[in-house]
C-alpha cells in the first residue's frame, strides 16, 4: 500500500494555444479563461493547496508573461515556472522538461482546463490514499463519461476490479474517460523521447506493463474544452450550490 503520505509537489499543464477555445484565446490564454469568476488554472491550483502541495511547476509558451503575471498574485503553492517559450513541448515533454524541479517523489499532474466539483472524498487525497508505489508507475483520476458535464467523447479507458487500465478499443465506447488528474512517479519517463511528445506514450507503455491503474473519481467532471462548455460549466456549478 502506499509508502509515502501525500504528494508535496505537482505540475500544471498551461502552456497550451487553446485552438478549441477561439475566439476566446485569441488575446488570453486558455488558463486564464474564468469560469465562475474564477480563471481555470485557478481552480487547479485551489485543489492543490487543499491537498497540501507544498510547490507547483506551470509551464508557460502562448502568451505567458499574462499567465506569468497571474500566478505573481498567488502565496500558495509556490509556484515555479517551466519556461516554453522557445517551442511548445506537448504534454509528455512538457514534464520531461520540469523534472528536475518536480524531485524524485511521486508527484500530482494536473491539466488546468479540467476540475471537478468535490464529492464527499476530496479527489486528490483520494489518489494519494490509493497510491501502491510497488504497483503503479501513474495512477489516473477517471471520470464516468455518463456523469461528465462538457464531455462529447468516447471515453478513454476500461477499468478492471483491481483498478488497472488499458485503452478504448478503436469503434467502442469507454465507460471512463481521464479526468485531467493523476499522480505520476518520475521513474514513468525513463528513456522517454527527447522534444515534444504525448503523454499518452508513456500511459501506453505503462499499460503494456501493467503499471497504470486508476481511481474513479467522486462528485462531478466538469471539461471546459471549448466556449459553450464554460456556460454549462457554470450552470452546473450554480445549480450544486443552491
Amino acid at each position: 500500500m502506499p509508502i509515502f503520505e501525500r504528494p508535496q509537489r505537482a505540475m500544471v499543464l498551461a502552456a497550451g494555444i487553446g485552438k478549441r477555445m477561439r475566439p476566446l484565446t485569441a488575446t488570453v490564454p486558455k488558463a486564464l479563461i474564468e469560469v465562475s469568476g474564477r480563471a481555470l488554472i485557478d481552480h487547479a491550483l485551489d485543489t492543490l493547496q487543499a491537498a497540501a502541495v507544498d510547490t507547483t511547476v506551470v509551464n508557460v509558451h502562448y502568451l505567458p508573461t499574462l499567465v506569468e503575471a497571474h500566478l505573481a498574485r498567488r502565496t500558495r503553492p509556490h509556484i515555479i515556472i517551466s519556461d516554453e517559450r522557445d517551442a511548445l513541448l506537448d504534454t509528455g515533454g512538457g514534464v520531461a522538461r520540469a523534472l528536475p524541479q518536480l524531485g524524485t517523489q511521486p508527484f500530482y499532474l494536473r491539466n488546468a482546463d479540467s476540475f471537478w466539483i468535490e464529492g464527499a472524498q476530496p479527489n486528490l487525497r483520494w489518489l494519494a490514499a490509493s497510491w501502491d508505489d510497488s504497483l503503479m508507475d501513474a495512477l489516473l483520476l477517471l471520470a464516468p463519461t455518463v456523469r461528465a458535464i462538457g464531455y462529447r467523447g468516447s471515453g478513454d479507458f476500461r477499468m478492471d476490479p483491481t483498478g488497472a487500465l488499458r485503452r478504448r478499443p478503436e469503434r467502442h465506447v469507454a465507460p471512463f474517460a481521464y479526468a485531467g488528474a493523476a499522480i505520476l512517479h518520475p521513474r514513468l519517463f525513463d528513456g522517454c523521447p527527447a522534444g515534444a511528445f504525448s503523454i499518452n506514450r508513456l500511459f501506453d507503455r505503462a499499460i503494456e506493463a501493467n503499471r497504470l491503474f486508476g481511481v474513479r473519481m467522486d462528485g462531478l467532471w466538469l471539461h471546459v474544452g471549448t466556449p459553450d462548455a464554460i456556460a454549462e460549466a457554470e450552470m452546473t456549478i450554480a445549480d450544486s450550490a443552491a
